[in-house]
């Protein structure tokens, strides 16, 4: 969440950030119910003064024998005022506590500003799509025919949207993770296995809810929540805790099986593995020192874009434009993979900066190294990367007239094969 100080203070500023995103937040209303919650904790902080002045004094009359009835009983009118004031102040934090949940993050500067898809701004562009004398067909009826990926079954156990991967379409599924995974660890992050359920205060810290709790899977009977993405639990990982500065950046790379309800997606844009509920992918997390957090997220984009250039994968990297960015992001980027036998882009990745925005709702500080007072870190992640587009893209890039597939080089020493067919 945002410094309510920062929101008193910039309400301008804050008001037009939400509007650059699209949003309507009752900004009026959190200003009107912090300046009460202020007069309530001074007209509190003055009504304790006068009890603890008047059981001084009390103290003293008694001492010297003197009857303190009549300042007794003034002393039950200051403690119900006191009562009374601390009901209304919980009222009102209340109230302000909630509302300030539904302020998203303002965009950074450099953000476009824009309402739709249409107006993200392409940054950078890498390879070039196969030029092939055979018609390229589009990744559901290449998995079909070779019987490494199975919808239907899926279908048929669990739903729509959550496909078996078989035989050598699970080795290469496996391949894929372990690939990501071992060029994160080169990068510099550490690998983390994370709890797949998590619970509501973890949810919340990310800022999933309230603003994404109807794509989410949920354990009722338990109170939890199956993770959307490892960010979720990752960041939550130093959650209530205060970090060295000498320790900064701390980097974090996690695989996880994510869970999204996409409600309402229908038609052509979702077939196959253009969108699913249930999907493997690798999160990269970063907890780093403010002064550095944008440097951190040109890195870690390049962190995602290097492994899609490993693959000999076309893509080309957005910059989000502040109405398609998201709730709590900065700013934010995403790559696109291109998907040759559809003839279209696929996202693989979003990579984001939040600056203190995840710290703040999860407590994340950091004591710098002068003594000084402990200050919120600023949390960044990105997907490094997501696998059901990925696979499509290596299907639709690497087919052969045959109907085969031609397994990456970069992949070989983990699939220890080297087509598909």
């Amino acid at each position: 969440m945002l410094d309510l100080k920062f929101i008193r203070e910039h309400a301008d500023e804050v008001r037009k950030g939400i509007e650059a995103k699209g949003l309507t937040v009752n900004l009026g209303e959190i200003l009107k119910l912090d300046e009460r919650r202020r007069t309530l904790i001074q007209e509190g902080e003055t009504l304790k003064a006068k009890r603890n002045e008047a059981t001084a004094h009390v103290a003293r009359m008694k001492s010297r024998g003197e009857n303190a009835d009549a300042i007794i009983r003034e002393m039950e009118t200051t403690k119900a005022g006191i009562q009374a004031t601390d009901r209304e102040l919980h009222d009102a934090e209340s109230k302000l506590d909630a509302l300030m949940l539904t302020v998203p993050n303002i965009p950074h500067p450099s953000v476009p500003v824009g309402k739709t898809p249409a107006e993200n701004r392409e940054i950078h562009r890498w390879g070039d799509p196969p030029s092939v004398d055979f018609p390229l067909k589009p990744h559901w009826e290449i998995a079909e025919k070779l019987g490494i990926i199975d919808f239907s079954r899926g279908a048929k156990v669990s739903g729509a949207g959550f496909p078996f991967y078989v035989g050598k379409g699970a080795t290469l599924e496996r391949a894929l993770i372990n690939f990501f995974l071992d060029q994160a660890t080169a990068r510099g992050y550490r690998e983390i296995s994370p709890p797949v359920l998590v619970n509501e205060e973890s949810a919340r810290g990310t800022g999933q809810l309230p603003d994404k709790e109807d794509l989410m899977y949920t354990a009722d009977r338990d109170g939890l929540y199956l993770i959307p993405t490892a960010e979720v639990p990752v960041s939550n990982f130093h959650r209530d805790e205060i970090l060295a500065e000498g320790d900064l950046p701390v980097r974090y790379a996690a695989y996880t099986p994510c869970f999204r309800r996409e409600a309402g997606s229908y038609g052509k844009d979702v077939r196959g593995l253009n969108r699913v509920h249930q999907f493997d992918k690798v999160e990269l997390v970063k907890f780093v020192h403010p002064s550095s957090s944008y440097d951190e997220l040109e890195s870690l984009r390049r962190d995602a874009e290097t492994l899609l250039e490993s693959l000999g994968l076309p893509y080309h990297t957005l910059l989000m434009c502040t109405g398609d960015m998201g709730f709590t992001q900065t700013k934010k980027y995403d790559l696109e993979v291109w998907a040759c036998g559809q003839g279209r882009w696929l996202e693989v990745s979003s990579c984001s900066n939040f600056e203190a925005f995840q710290a703040r709702r999860m407590r994340v500080r950091f004591k710098p190294g002068n003594g000084g007072k402990a200050e919120f870190v600023h949390t960044l992640n990105g997907s490094g990367l997501a696998l059901p587009r990925v696979v499509a893209a290596i299907l639709e890039q690497y087919q052969t007239p045959e109907g085969k597939v031609i397994v990456p080089k970069i992949l070989h020493s983990y699939t220890k094969f080297e087509i598909i067919g």
